[in-house]
C-alpha cells in the first residue's frame, strides 16, 4: 500500500512514516499547503495513494483564541479538501482528532465513549470537532481521537510535555503543573501502531468506518504524570501542583477527558499498554539516547 501521511514532520506523522517506510508518502507544509484546495487535489491525484492519514493540525491551543481563522483553515478547511480528494480517489481517510472535543466537568468519572455527545470548549476544540464532521462526510472514514501525545525521545521534530519536564528536571527547576485535568497521556509509537491496525496495514481489511478512541490505558492528571516522569528519570525535583484557574491559559481545557477504548480493543489490534508502562518505555529509551 502507498499511504499519504500529512503532518509528516510532526510526532505522530513522523512515527507513521517511520513504521511505513517506503510505503509512506510524507507530506508537510514545505511540500503541500493543505488549505489550497486545487493543490491538494492535484498532489493526491498524482500520488494516487491507497489511503490518506491526516495528522497535520493547528495545535497551538491558546493562540487559536486570537487566530480563529488560521485555526479553522488548517483544522476544518484542509479536511474538506482532503475529503474531496479522497472521494475522487475512492480511498480511505483517517482523521486524527483529540480528547478536547469533550469538555468534561471535573466531577465526571466515566470515560467518554465514541457516541457520547461532544462538548468542545474554545476555538481549537471546536475546530477539531468541525474537522471530524467534515471527515465523516467521506464514505470511507476513520476518525481516531487520542490524547496528550509524546513521541519517542530520539524523535526531535516536536516538543512535548515529557521532554519539557525532563528539561526542567535537568536544570533543577521546579515545574508548576496543573493537577485538576484528568486524561490519558499517550505514547506515539503505541498510537501509531493502533492507527495502522485500524487501517488494515500492513495486511488485512480496515476496521468498520467510524470513530475510534485510541489512547494508552488508565488515567492520570498532568501533575501526577510530571511526578512520575521525574521519578523514573531519577531526578529529585519537586513538582508544584496548581489549579487550571491558577494556570490561567487563554483557552479552556477539559477538566475530564478520559476516553473509553473498548471499541478499539474489541477489534483485537495491538494492545495499548497502561500510561505508566508506556512512560517507562520512553524513559528507558531516553536513558539510552540521552535526549531531552
Amino acid at each position: 500500500m502507498k499511504i499519504a501521511v500529512t503532518g509528516a514532520y510532526g510526532q505522530l506523522g513522523g512515527e507513521l512514516c517511520r513504521l511505513l517506510g517506503d510505503d509512506a508518502a510524507g507530506l508537510d507544509i514545505d511540500t503541500l499547503d493543505l488549505t489550497d484546495g486545487p493543490a491538494v487535489i492535484a498532489a493526491l491525484s498524482d500520488l494516487a495513494p491507497d489511503a490518506v492519514v491526516h495528522c497535520a493540525a493547528y495545535t497551538r491551543v491558546d493562540r487559536a483564541e486570537s487566530e480563529p481563522e488560521a485555526c479553522e483553515a488548517v483544522n476544518v478547511t484542509a479536511v474538506e479538501h482532503l475529503v474531496e480528494a479522497c472521494g475522487r480517489l475512492d480511498c480511505p481517510l483517517v482523521q486524527i482528532s483529540t480528547d478536547y472535543v469533550f469538555g468534561g466537568p471535573a466531577y465526571r468519572t466515566a470515560p467518554f465513549c465514541e457516541d457520547d455527545p461532544p462538548s468542545p470548549q474554545g476555538v481549537y476544540a471546536r475546530s477539531k470537532l468541525a474537522g471530524e464532521r467534515a471527515a465523516g462526510r467521506h464514505s470511507k472514514h476513520l476518525i481516531v481521537r487520542t490524547c496528550g501525545l509524546y513521541a519517542r525521545p530520539s524523535d526531535q521534530r516536536a516538543g512535548n510535555f515529557v521532554k519539557t519536564m525532563l528539561r526542567l528536571g535537568r536544570s533543577q527547576q521546579e515545574p508548576r503543573v496543573v493537577c485538576d485535568q484528568q486524561c490519558t497521556p499517550s505514547y506515539v509509537p503505541h498510537v501509531a501502531e493502533a492507527v495502522l491496525s485500524l487501517l488494515g496495514t500492513p495486511a488485512g481489511r480496515p476496521a468498520p468506518w467510524g470513530i475510534y478512541h485510541v489512547t494508552n490505558a488508565g488515567a492520570t492528571n498532568w501533575y501526577e504524570f510530571a511526578k512520575e516522569i521525574l521519578r523514573l528519570a531519577g531526578m529529585d525535583v519537586t513538582v508544584q501542583p496548581i489549579t487550571t484557574a491558577e494556570y490561567a491559559a487563554a483557552a479552556p481545557r477539559p477538566a475530564y477527558s478520559v476516553l473509553d477504548t473498548t471499541k478499539y480493543e474489541a477489534l483485537g489490534g495491538p494492545v495499548m499498554p497502561t500510561w505508566e508502562s508506556a512512560l517507562s518505555s520512553y524513559i528507558e529509551e531516553w536513558k539510552t539516547v540521552g535526549e531531552e
